[in-house]
């Protein structure tokens, strides 16, 4: 951090209004900082321009369904998040039977289109650390706007930057052109966390899971369940049991994980290289065949 820069402590007691008795012990963010009465919290500073905007707004959003806690905010700028601390435990199997009810009503709660931004959540907004457009396409359904606006930008963006070459792109492609008839029946716009890999599920010590750093939009509910499956979590069949017993998938749902795997993919092989990439065009020949 330069000198006289503000870091975590200093923006934790400046948004919550409670002076900080324990220094973060590692530098950077996220980082746990304590307040005076020992409340300890997180706080993230967010570099790209709306990028805490948006996580507020996909936060609040995902906490107004009442079904998956997150963690509360206790204050933000367009720099700084400060939310409560989440304490965690072992993951069990009991509350991954939960977790699987309360995500499937997490997706019930629904979304005014596919692409629909969080109330307040801006436009422009982040997976991770890519840009993320949430803009639904007037009169399109999933497979459409996820092609448009999901897979070919990132698609793009892979061969842009040398991970995905020229030749191989046509294989996504296709994918984008079999789309209608690969997604399975229609369904309405579920209310996405949007970046559901392992890492931003936290098993809470009381037993119940907590989300964070959402992605958050609307779109189609499988595409949650397949980034789970995609970067595996823990008792991911009990998830699932407990999915299927408060909303039962449409027939046929495994055969189209690869297709919600697509987009997470090729963001990886945007941000991370050429390894992604492959495995993106090994799932998108799997899906062809499926």
């Amino acid at each position: 951090m330069v000198k006289g820069e503000e870091g975590p402590a200093r923006a934790a007691a400046r948004l919550t209004g409670r002076p900080v008795i324990g220094e973060p012990v590692v530098p950077g963010t996220p980082a746990e900082v304590t307040l005076r009465g020992g409340l300890v919290v997180m706080v993230k500073r967010g570099d790209a321009p709306g990028a805490i905007r948006a996580e507020v707004a996909g936060l609040r959003w995902l906490a107004g369904s009442g079904t998956v806690p997150v963690p509360e905010v206790l204050g933000h700028d367009e720099r700084w998040l400060v939310t409560e601390r989440v304490a965690t435990g072992q993951p069990g199997a009991e509350a991954a039977l939960l977790f699987g009810h309360a995500l499937a009503a997490l997706h019930a709660a629904g979304a005014p289109a596919f692409g629909a931004a969080p109330p307040g959540g801006p436009e422009e907004a982040y997976i991770g650390l890519a840009p993320m457009r949430n803009v639904p396409l007037p009169g399109a359904d999933w497979p459409r706007w996820y092609a448009e606006h999901r897979v070919l930008p990132y698609l793009r963006g892979a061969v842009d930057a040398g991970t995905v070459r020229p030749g191989e792109a046509s294989v996504v492609e296709r994918v984008c052109e079999r789309l209608p008839e690969l997604a399975g029946p229609a369904e309405p716009p579920a209310r996405l966390h949007g970046d559901l890999w392992n890492g931003n599920v936290l098993w809470g010590a009381d037993g119940r899971v907590r989300l964070i750093d959402p992605a958050a939009h609307g779109g189609h509910r499988e595409t949650d369940l397949a980034m789970l499956r995609l970067f595996g979590c823990p008792h991911l069949d009990r998830v699932l049991a407990g999915y299927q017993e408060a909303a039962p998938l449409a027939d046929g749902w495994p055969r189209r994980v690869g297709a919600h795997q697509l987009f997470p993919l090729l963001v990886h092989a945007v941000l991370f290289g050429r390894g992604y990439a492959e495995r993106a065009l090994a799932v998108a020949r799997d899906a062809l065949t499926a």
